[in-house]
């Protein structure tokens, strides 16, 4: 078995040496170590050293094969890894939660516990899980509008209209949005959203996770949606908006990009104020949704493509210990499957290197500036390039309508807003329109992302920024320019997906090969079904035996096997493949 061409697959498992400081609380946030002067119980997230972590494309067929294989690795991984500190926390009957779309744990408890646990090797750092203000979309003058039949003017001027035309509008295509909360009864999202089914059946289960448990915005009042909410609700009109942008659509208002794809939607702030585990808490849902009891998690559910019209400055409370844990989680999602669309700020009036927020900066986020209707930059649009981190890589990868995009709110009524959190939203929409004309395209998210850069309008701007002179493209004030939906779909469906093996010859992947700990066991072919796998070793004796109910993907863990050579007999739907497996 020609196993050796995975070498092309880079998956690194992060181990992250302990600290150097002999100084235990090195590893805890200067923030919380304050807070602790004047409180006794807080909460921060214990972030894990022995980590899974993904860099490049899998060599997977599918956008299923590839969620289910992150998912089982993570989930894998965090159950391995933090079974110690969670008995330890359960014997002492302290709050805890945990996480494995990266390997983390909520504890909520005091200053001796939260020591105890930094002094570990295995735990890499203490985070404070602080609540930020998400940043406001910048006030331009606003009027409630009435109906417009018409496609609305960002959508004209993608073309997003002339794609509706030839038969495509997002449909079989679930869009993902993690915000202040949707309305889901307002007339142009209730079809779209994927639990409805009619007006006497609405099944919230994988539709919709509420990641506000208590409150989080520091004031007396109570959030108007509750907490932990059992369907959909918004408190703040935002996340409304934005949606009605991607897939908001009734007889007579034309609002959205993709009126033809459904939605599954996460609250993650509470009244805008988010924290890195409500943040951490609606990306593991969208890595695999599961159901309304918390239960049954199923990463074929995720959404293709997820928009995120949020971000968090410095100024308001994100910092370096929180910037490396996101960054982690949606490389973890982009490596499943999930195109994560983001915002790239409204701090464009600070001029050059103004994309400092979280996730609008991180490399894997595919950021979007805003442009008004003359195709000009709007001035609250940040600007690259990334300095922050030092990257100085550039931002935003595109531009999008973000200036004046009217849509929907909470109680039906229109309004036009601006900000990145509308140009966002078009982008969303456009991979949804991709999507839906060629499904095959589905998973391949670096495909997707350049695709839709390579057909962007080129747009140059009197503003030179580092090393990205403003007459060029891309330059670090619209990226690649303003997107063109129509160039973008065509290009879509020409994609055809390329395999590293020949299909008359390999039917099944196994990776990686040599392994430590687990080996992965996927069917080259969607079509084709994993029924029976055997490992056994060079005596020819029988070590492990599996049986599998017509899944495409099962992963196997041989940690307890000597290191050496073994064999594998896996019978398919199609017949058997045999190979051969190195432990190291």
């Amino acid at each position: 078995m020609r196993s050796i061409f995975f070498i092309f697959f880079i998956i690194n498992t992060i181990v992250l040496f302990a600290f150097t400081d002999p100084n235990t609380l090195a590893k805890v946030d200067a923030s919380l170590l304050q807070k602790y002067e004047h409180q006794n119980k807080l909460e921060y997230i214990v972030w894990m050293k022995d980590r899974v972590g993904f860099d490049g494309n899998l060599p997977l067929a599918t956008k299923n094969q590839k969620a289910t294989y992150v998912f089982q690795m993570l989930k894998s991984k965090a159950a391995q890894s933090q079974s110690a500190i969670i008995n330890i926390l359960k014997g002492k009957g302290i709050f805890y939660q945990s996480f494995y779309v990266t390997n983390a744990i909520l504890v909520h408890s005091d200053y001796a516990t939260m020591e105890s646990l930094a002094r570990r090797s295995d735990v890499a750092r203490i985070i404070d899980n602080q609540a930020f203000k998400m940043l406001e979309d910048p006030i331009i003058e606003r009027s409630t509008s009435l109906r417009n039949p018409e496609p609305e003017w960002g959508i004209k001027n993608i073309k997003a209209d002339s794609v509706w035309q030839q038969g495509i509008d997002g449909k079989g295509v679930v869009i993902g949005g993690q915000d202040t909360g949707y309305e889901w009864k307002v007339s142009p999202l209730k079809t779209k959203y994927a639990g409805y089914q009619d007006s006497a059946n609405v099944d919230h289960n994988y539709h919709w996770h509420d990641a506000i448990k208590t409150r989080q915005f520091p004031d007396t009042l109570l959030n108007p949606c509750g907490y932990n909410a059992q369907e959909p609700c918004d408190d703040n009109n935002h996340g409304t908006h934005t949606m009605g942008t991607m897939v908001g659509q009734d007889t007579a208002n034309v609002i959205g990009v993709a009126p033809g794809a459904k939605w599954i939607a996460c609250r993650n702030m509470d009244r805008g104020w988010g924290k890195p585990s409500s943040y951490m808490d609606c990306f593991e849902w969208f890595l695999a949704p599961y159901d309304l009891n918390g239960e049954n998690p199923d990463p074929t559910k995720a959404p293709h493509v997820i928009n995120n019209s949020w971000y968090c400055s410095v100024e308001e409370g994100c910092n370096p210990s929180n910037f490396e844990l996101m960054e982690e989680i949606v490389k973890n999602l982009k490596a499943s499957g999930v195109v994560v669309v983001v915002s790239a700020g409204n701090s464009g009036g600070q001029g050059c290197g103004s994309v400092t927020g979280p996730p609008a900066f991180f490399e894997p986020s595919f950021s979007v500036g805003a442009s008004n209707v003359l195709d000009e930059i709007a001035g609250f649009s940040s600007r690259g390039p990334v300095v922050i981190d030092s990257s100085f890589r550039l931002k935003p990868n595109v531009t999008a309508p973000g200036v004046g995009v009217r849509s929907v709110l909470r109680n039906g009524d229109f309004l036009p807003l601006s900000g990145t959190s509308m140009a966002g939203p078009h982008v969303a929409g456009l991979v949804a329109l991709m999507i839906s004309a060629n499904p095959k395209i589905a998973g391949h998210v670096q495909i997707i992302e350049d695709i839709i850069e390579a057909t962007a309008r080129p747009t140059v701007s009197a503003q030179d920024c580092g090393d990205f002179p403003g007459a060029q493209v891309p330059n670090a004030v619209f990226g690649y320019g303003i997107v063109n939906a129509l160039e973008a779909v065509k290009q879509a469906m020409a994609f055809i997906p390329t395999t590293t093996c020949d299909d008359s010859v390999f039917e099944l992947n196994v990776f990686p090969n040599p392994t430590h700990d687990l080996v992965t066991f996927a069917t080259h072919a969607g079509e084709t079904t994993l029924q029976d796998i055997s490992i056994i070793d060079i005596n020819g004796k029988l070590v492990l035996h599996h049986s599998i109910s017509g899944h495409i993907l099962h992963t196997i863990d041989v940690q307890f096997l000597a290191d050496g050579i073994y064999f594998y007999h896996v019978k398919t739907d199609r017949g058997t493949q045999t190979g051969k497996i190195v432990k190291m």
